[in-house]
């Protein structure tokens, strides 16, 4: 490992401590750093750093030269990281200084541990299927970044009157949601948005998507789980004139006449997995998994 990036919100530090350990054990290995631009700005603002680091500030400036990335926050710290990585194979680690954690799988204690697992390359790459969005008319916010690590989710606007999204499978038709939204999940947001509205929990290396209404008024409407290389079409009929569409943490609003095309982007993101972790061991620490007195003496 010769060179690495560093991404984190650009709004707050709260994590000053943490960032310097991992600048003291990765320059203690001769590793170059660079961070995002508004990420550094922030921390050379507050004084936290002791010297001056190259920095990044677009897709562009990035290049599979990078050994990987850390993403320090939570799971939508991840989120934001993906932007800059998309199709460059520079996989990910999230250092978690928020709450939950399931992408960010670091704790604030473990960060030197965790440098020396990646220098002995002692971890795995988990590959992270994400979905992409086409729409017609073309919608600019999305011109440029189409895809969705978590989920796309369409969701009713400015109104407390429900949508209807009609969902078409390979271009055969499935039903009409009459809900407040509809969410398109990976395995990897199934533990997301998808789960708080009864979605299944998907292990990650799944090839599948889960279909999940928002709150739906049709009561025998249930989530979905379909095969990663189903093409979903939808179109939404509301009475409002238009509707909102996010992909994790993007959102726009289009009009009503919008069609959506929703398919498995043609990249993957890696994530690193230390070998002391696991999926399923992150499952009972996050949500208290099969959490039973009578598991205590197993």
């Amino acid at each position: 490992m010769k060179k690495v990036a560093i991404y984190g919100q650009s709004y707050t530090i709260t994590a000053e401590k943490e960032i310097k350990i991992l600048l003291s054990a990765l320059e203690s290995k001769n590793i170059v750093v660079f961070f995002e631009k508004e990420f550094y700005d922030l921390l050379i603002e507050n004084n936290s750093l002791a010297k001056k680091y190259p920095t990044f500030s677009h897709f562009r400036d990035l290049s599979n030269s990078f050994d990987m990335m850390f993403s320090i926050g939570g799971d939508g710290t991840i989120l934001r990281a993906v932007t800059y990585v998309r199709n460059l194979d520079i996989p990910i680690l999230g250092i978690n200084t928020g709450r939950l954690g399931f992408l960010a799988t670091i704790q604030k204690d473990q960060i030197n541990e965790a440098v020396d697992l990646l220098l002995k390359k002692e971890y795995t790459i988990q590959e992270r299927t994400l979905l992409q969005v086409k729409t017609n008319p073309i919608a600019e916010d999305f011109s440029e970044l189409d895809f969705a690590l978590n989920e796309v989710t369409i969701a009713r606007r400015n109104t407390t009157s429900m949508i209807g999204v009609k969902t078409y499978l390979n271009e055969e038709y499935l039903t009409n949601y009459w809900a407040d939204g509809l969410i398109i999940s990976t395995p990897t947001g199934s533990t997301g948005y998808s789960l708080s509205c009864d979605g299944p929990v998907v292990l990650p290396n799944s090839k599948s998507f889960i279909i999940t209404p928002i709150a739906p008024h049709n009561l025998n409407a249930r989530p979905m789980v379909i095969p990663d290389e189903t093409s979903i079409q939808l179109e939404v009929s509301a009475r409002e004139k238009d509707f909102l569409i996010s992909l994790d943490s993007r959102i726009t609003t289009v009009s009503q006449e919008t069609k959506i095309k929703i398919s498995k982007a043609p990249f993957t993101i890696k994530s690193i997995l230390l070998k002391n972790q696991s999926y399923l061991k992150t499952l009972r620490g996050k949500l208290l998994w099969g959490e039973d007195t009578r598991n205590e003496s197993l």
